[in-house]
């Protein structure tokens, strides 16, 4: 379902989209990665749980299929429009000049790169004008970053839970930070253009 309050006035003031997926990712970002539109004016920046010693290929398979210029940022990389996917084994942060940074802190959720730490982090620089998406996944990582986001005025989507191949991630994320949008990835992917335009 994709409630009344997602409306123009909602979507317009959307500078950056955060995104957090872990088993079941390449699928589901394969709904809406290559659905947003080359005219996207702001970053959508993602993070995946895999492996911290095999090297990801998320960039590569990615860039083949979607509009939008994909990269993984180095580190004090500015945030530009296009698609931004974390390299393994390190966390991914927003500062507070808008550049994305790396962080060999420890796990959190068991997990490097975490999606908590993009979302609480992004949180903190973009407040009301943050979107946040929690995808299919086994864990809760996400759950605490997307009550962050709920709570700074951001809008959180979730994945609807009978939609995800894992639905432990999305049914924490909507027991803890109460998202305004939790809808298929067909509906998510629709909301996603929106933003992306500044419209619904």
């Amino acid at each position: 379902m994709v409630p009344a309050d997602m409306n123009a006035d909602r979507t317009r003031g959307t500078e950056a989209v955060v995104i957090g997926a872990s088993a079941g990712a390449v699928d589901a970002l394969g709904v809406l990665l290559p659905a947003l539109p080359a005219s996207a004016r702001i970053p959508f920046v993602v993070v995946v749980h895999v492996p911290a010693d095999t090297p990801s290929l998320l960039v590569e398979i990615f860039a083949r299929r979607c509009p939008l210029k994909v990269r993984q940022p180095f580190d004090k990389q500015p945030i530009e429009p296009g698609i931004w996917i974390a390299g393994p084994d390190y966390h991914l942060l927003v500062e507070s000049d808008r550049s994305l940074s790396v962080s060999l802190d420890e796990p959190v959720n068991f997990s490097r790169p975490s999606i908590d730490v993009l979302f609480e982090s992004a949180a903190d620089v973009y407040g009301p004008s943050l979107a946040a998406v929690v995808l299919t996944g086994a864990s809760r990582d996400g759950a605490r970053g997307a009550r962050k986001v709920r709570d700074a005025g951001g809008l959180v989507l979730v994945q609807d839970p009978a939609d995800a191949e894992i639905d432990i991630m999305p049914r924490a994320a909507i027991e803890e930070a109460s998202p305004q949008v939790v809808a298929p990835l067909s509906e998510l992917a629709k909301a996603l253009i929106d933003i992306s335009r500044g419209r619904s």
